[in-house]
């Protein structure tokens, strides 16, 4: 059974990179893509995905907010903050967040956290 992803992300080429490097792997699917943290709530409810690849700062509703949301809603969804500032990792993980990783880092390691993220809570 794959493995459900949503990709949040207000920047459009790293929702695309994203996407493209998911689809590598048979394991995962991208359900969904949204460019703030309102569209991701929305994405959630309609989409249901596993998994939530949450950047920290995104317009309308930032990454922190929309994971509190998220979290208090459909707890077993699991998040996952991706960001470019190491100071949001206590933050993300206070708001819900279920793992944190910097963007730019390896790539084995962000499929390790996909696949590897527990599925309940």
């Amino acid at each position: 059974m794959k493995r459900r992803v949503l990709i949040a992300d207000d920047q459009a080429p790293t929702r695309e990179g994203l996407k493209a490097l998911l689809a590598l792997d048979p394991r995962l699917e991208v359900v969904g893509e949204a460019a703030d943290g309102q569209a991701v709530i929305a994405l959630v409810k309609a989409c249901r995905p596993d998994v939530v690849l949450m950047d920290m700062q995104m317009p309308v509703i930032d990454g922190l907010e929309a994971t509190r949301r998220i979290k208090r809603e459909w707890p077993g969804v699991r998040i996952i903050a991706l960001t470019m500032y190491g100071q949001y990792r206590s933050e993300a993980l206070a708001a819900g967040a279920d793992a944190f990783l910097l963007k730019g880092g390896e790539v084995q390691m962000l499929l390790e956290v996909l696949l590897g993220v527990n599925e309940s809570a």
